[in-house]
């Protein structure tokens, strides 16, 4: 996945530039909800999407991994994006699902499933309807998971990098929970 362009990589749009980080991100994207905001996750990294099943809870782990699945033999944990963006959590409905995602970390695979409100549509965002996310956004870098932000008719869409989204050490702290439960 590209990394994130810097504020200083922008170009003036009013002049028919496309912006360089729209060169970067423009493709496919499987759009999904979490409350009433859009995200959008480059179709690559998605394996599959499931109904929402039984999770099991892994005792000391933080709040948002809401546990593990058994996904035909191949424990996998799964993650509550509501609150790993610390969002108000809400009641499942039958638009829940979980969207299995995998990227590599050293080159061994990392799949987590992502817990979501609906997924919505695969959209290809072209390179002039991406910008730059405000640079409020990117303090402290608490929001470097958000790659872009893209436009489809009037609805904004924010672009993760599903690898960003967890800390290295969450990361690891999945990877040993897929690893002890197999």
């Amino acid at each position: 996945m590209p990394e994130p362009v810097k504020d200083s990589n922008k170009t003036d749009t009013t002049s028919g530039e496309v912006p360089n980080i729209g060169q970067q991100l423009a493709g496919k994207y499987m759009t999904f909800k979490l409350a009433s905001e859009e995200y959008g996750l480059a179709i690559l990294r998605v394996r599959e999407i499931i109904g929402l099943m039984d999770i099991t809870r892994v005792p000391r782990t933080k709040e948002f991994i809401r546990g593990v699945i058994n996904l035909r033999g191949k424990v996998i944990p799964v993650v509550d994006l509501r609150m790993k963006f610390n969002m108000p959590s809400t009641e499942s409905t039958d638009q829940t699902v979980i969207i299995v995602v995998q990227w590599l970390v050293s080159n061994n695979a990392t799949t987590m499933g992502i817990l979501v409100d609906e997924v919505l549509e695969v959209l290809n965002i072209a390179a002039e309807q991406i910008e730059p996310p405000p640079e409020l956004y990117s303090r402290n870098g608490e929001t470097d998971f958000i790659l872009g932000i893209g436009k489809a008719d009037k609805r904004v869409i924010c672009l993760l990098d599903i690898e960003q989204v967890l800390s290295k050490d969450e990361t690891m702290h999945l990877r040993s929970l897929e690893a002890s439960e197999a």
